[in-house]
C-alpha cells in the first residue's frame, strides 16, 4: 500500500469512508466516522461508492449504507465488485436502520458487529417472533452484505440508529418502512456510539497511529 509524507517525515496511511444515501443522513454519519479517523492520526477521505475509481491508494476501507428493504443496492455492488481488492487490505462496514430486534447476538458469521445500544428493541415474544421481528435480526441484516463480499470478511461491522423523513424517500421505501417494519420516522442517530466505532478503527484495522490531522472532506452527494 501506498504512504503518504507529511511534514516531519511522518507516515500517514490513508483510508477511505464510502457510502450509499438514500436522503443524505448516511452521508452525515460518513463524514463524522472520517473526522474521528482524521483525529486519530489518519487521513480520512470520503466519497460517494459512485465516485470511487480504485481502492490501490488506500491502506483501509470503510464502507457504509442504510438499511431499507435490505441493505442499500449500490453498496452491495460495490462489495460484490470490489471484493478482489477487499481481500488485501482491511475494511469494516457501517449500516444505519430504523429498527432492530434485540437478540443477543453480536457475531455474525464470525464477524464482530458493534451495536448502538439504543437501538435494538426487545420482541414481545422471544420465543415466537413477528415476521416484523424476525426481519428485523441482526443476522438478517447482515448476511446479505457477508455474502457480497465472498471471501473478504469485514473486520468490524458497525449498526446504528438512522433517520428517516418520509417526504425524503421514494415512495416504496415509504411503505415499505411504514407497513412492513413499521419504522416511525424520526432521528436515531446516536454520534456517541457512532464516533466510539470510529475511534475503535485504527486498531481494529491494523493500521498505525501517527499525528493526528485533518480528514479530507468530500462535498456529500445525495443518492
Amino acid at each position: 500500500r501506498r504512504h503518504r509524507r507529511e511534514a516531519g517525515r511522518v507516515t500517514v496511511k490513508r483510508v477511505l469512508v464510502t457510502y450509499a444515501t438514500m436522503a443524505g443522513s448516511t452521508a452525515e454519519v460518513a463524514q463524522e466516522i472520517a473526522a474521528e479517523l482524521g483525529a486519530s492520526g489518519l487521513q480520512a477521505e470520503v466519497l460517494p461508492l459512485d465516485a470511487v475509481q480504485t481502492l490501490q491508494e488506500y491502506d483501509a476501507v470503510v464502507v457504509g449504507a442504510p438499511m431499507i428493504m435490505g441493505w442499500h443496492r449500490g453498496a452491495l455492488r460495490f462489495l460484490r465488485k470490489r471484493r478482489g481488492e477487499l481481500k488485501d487490505m482491511p475494511y469494516a462496514v457501517f449500516v444505519t436502520a430504523m429498527s432492530l430486534t434485540e437478540t443477543g447476538e453480536r457475531e455474525v458469521e464470525g464477524v464482530a458487529v458493534t451495536v448502538d445500544e439504543k437501538l435494538p428493541k426487545a420482541p414481545a415474544n422471544a420465543q415466537n417472533l413477528s415476521f416484523r421481528e424476525r426481519y428485523a435480526r441482526l443476522s438478517n441484516y447482515l448476511r446479505p452484505i457477508l455474502r457480497a463480499g465472498g471471501t473478504a470478511k469485514p473486520a468490524s461491522i458497525g449498526v446504528f440508529g438512522g433517520r428517516m423523513e418520509y417526504g425524503r424517500l421514494k415512495w416504496w421505501a415509504v411503505l415499505f418502512a411504514m407497513f412492513i417494519v413499521r419504522a416511525p420516522a424520526g432521528e436515531r442517530r446516536n454520534w456517541d456510539a457512532i464516533r466510539a466505532w470510529a475511534a475503535s478503527l485504527p486498531q481494529t484495522l491494523q493500521l498505525e497511529n501517527v499525528a493526528p490531522v485533518v480528514s479530507r472532506r468530500i462535498p456529500m452527494a445525495e443518492s
